[in-house]
């Protein structure tokens, strides 16, 4: 490329009461709530960036000043939305995967200057090329995952421990007694350890820990764009009884009357190595003794190392883009 390459990545931190009192509120959450926590969206970015790091890429990261010193440059906009706001005209935008949940959420879609849209899956992909108020490219690209960090000790050395991890997030008042209580006891009636791990409400290092010492996973969310944390499960070695409802998307901003759409997935990438899904409670408990009795015939890392290699996903990012004119 004959000018650098720019990647840009921001949280918002808006001002909330006067002008840049941003900075003393985040000065104060992290003295009251510690160190930044990163979320699926940040990982995207931060995996990405570890890729281009180990690969040795030179990239600029959020040179604005740089960018408008080249003019018609490329804008990489890992997210989020607000970022492709802040990029002056004139610099063709490709924008993703740290896009909103869907495309009604932003207004900047007639902007010229979008050229393509990343998409961390195909459900994803499909929903937004759908959706989208304008024909704009749209591609599929997921990050990749960190193998150094993310592994663990074979199975057969481990303890009888399971892990159930919960990122149920709408209609809880529906399938905390229809799934999530059912699955816990009957777990409890086999296992002497069940460690119950609720989304928003720990540490990544804890759950690092606890991946390299169960022996099972009980993977609980509606849908997954990508899904890091079930996916590092399987690159620590640790097959899944994966909840796969399927059916219509139902984040309850949108569903059911701004958008209907179907089918999604909580387990967007899954082959046979991963382990088996479910649908129900019913379905859990037919496949519960199956699983259990085949844990170690599951091949879970090979499947994330053959298809989230930090650098090899770094990679397929660069191709993506380069073939992406910005006429």
């Amino acid at each position: 490329m004959n000018s650098p390459f720019f990647l840009f990545y921001e949280e918002p931190d808006p001002d909330r009461w006067i002008k840049f009192d941003h900075l003393p509120r985040r000065f104060i959450r992290r003295l009251l709530r510690g160190p930044y926590r990163p979320g699926g969206v940040m990982r995207w970015f931060l995996n990405l960036q570890a890729g281009l790091d180990e690969m040795g890429f030179e990239y600029r990261l959020n040179d604005y000043r740089g960018l408008r010193r080249h003019p018609g440059a490329v804008a990489h906009v890992i997210g989020k939305p607000h970022v492709v706001e802040k990029i002056p005209t004139g610099h063709p935008i490709v924008f993703g995967p740290g896009v909103s949940a869907h495309p009604n959420d932003d207004a900047f879609w007639n902007r010229p200057d979008l050229k393509c849209v990343v998409l961390s899956c195909d459900w994803f992909q499909r929903m937004y090329a759908r959706d989208l108020p304008r024909p704009i490219p749209t591609v599929v690209w997921p990050a990749g995952v960190d193998l150094h960090r993310w592994q663990g000790p074979p199975l057969e050395s481990r303890a009888d421990e399971v892990l159930v991890y919960d990122k149920i997030r709408w209609e809880r008042e529906r399938y905390e007694p229809e799934l999530l209580q059912p699955i816990l006891t009957r777990l409890r009636e086999q296992h002497s350890v069940v460690h119950h791990l609720k989304y928003g409400s720990y540490h990544e290092e804890d759950y690092e820990s606890l991946l390299k010492q169960v022996r099972a996973m009980v993977f609980l969310c509606e849908h997954e764009t990508q899904g890091f944390a079930y996916l590092q499960a399987l690159s620590c070695g640790v097959p899944l009884l994966a909840w796969d409802r399927g059916g219509e998307w139902r984040d309850p901003a949108h569903y059911p009357r701004r958008v209907r759409f179907g089918p999604v997935s909580s387990v967007p990438y899954w082959d046979e190595r991963c382990g088996i899904r479910f649908a129900n409670w019913e379905e859990f408990d037919r496949a519960l003794p199956r699983y259990l009795s085949e844990l170690t015939s599951y091949s879970p890392r090979d499947y994330v190392a053959e298809n989230f290699d930090l650098v090899a996903c770094a990679r397929r990012y660069l191709e993506i883009v380069r073939t992406i004119s910005p006429a």
